[in-house]
């Protein structure tokens, strides 16, 4: 069995927060729940109700305390109001490889917050931890994921076709991925300027989680 997992609370650039889940973070969940794609990627409960979300909110402890993975909520360091979520998942850490998924509620978007988050989170994996490859899928036209992915670094490698069912259909998927070797950029990769790294936030919705 795997040991438990300390999540721990890290800054994600200068205005963002990642920490481990609260029970007041039901107000993100209730968010998330009424949006037309983070239901279908994650197991965020559609419709809502509290008690579905605290269940929700205790799974996320339960991945961290079987060692699963390390789930962060993403919160605004002014007013700790929490935005979204970003988790890495080590079910193929044998393998030297973990994957990341997140996703963002509409206050949170076209902020730079999924970036920031995804670089933090990135970096930590990859330095910090150690994991040689850390991965994650955007499906084909979730733009704003796939130019959050590329402002962090990642490396398109291919189209994963049917990869994974979503709402009722099997869905392609990108796989991008860096490695512990990868020499970073100037966090502008392909021409993608500020503006655009804001705008990359979107939809801000990668999965599943």
């Amino acid at each position: 069995m795997a040991q438990p997992l300390t999540v721990p609370s890290m800054t994600a650039g200068a205005d963002f927060v990642l920490r481990p889940w609260e029970m007041s973070d039901l107000p993100l969940v209730r968010e998330a729940a009424q949006d037309d794609y983070i239901p279908l990627v994650t197991t965020i409960p559609s419709p809502y109700s509290d008690e579905a979300a605290q269940a929700y909110i205790r799974r996320q402890w339960d991945r961290a305390a079987d060692g699963s993975g390390y789930p962060f909520t993403i919160a605004r360091t002014r007013d700790r109001r929490p935005v979204g979520s970003i988790g890495l998942w080590l079910a193929d850490a044998a393998q030297g490889r973990a994957t990341l998924g997140y996703w963002m509620t509409v206050p949170g978007r076209r902020q730079g917050v999924a970036g920031a988050a995804l670089r933090t989170v990135t970096t930590w994996a990859l330095h910090e931890l150690r994991i040689p490859r850390v991965q994650l899928l955007v499906e084909p036209w979730n733009t704003a994921s796939v130019r959050t992915a590329e402002s962090a670094d990642y490396r398109r490698e291919g189209l994963l076709r049917g990869w994974q069912e979503i709402g009722g259909r099997r869905r392609d998927m990108l796989m991008y991925a860096r490695l512990n070797g990868d020499r970073p950029s100037d966090g502008t990769p392909q021409g993608l300027s500020d503006h655009s790294r804001r705008e990359a936030d979107g939809n801000g919705r990668t999965g599943p989680r």
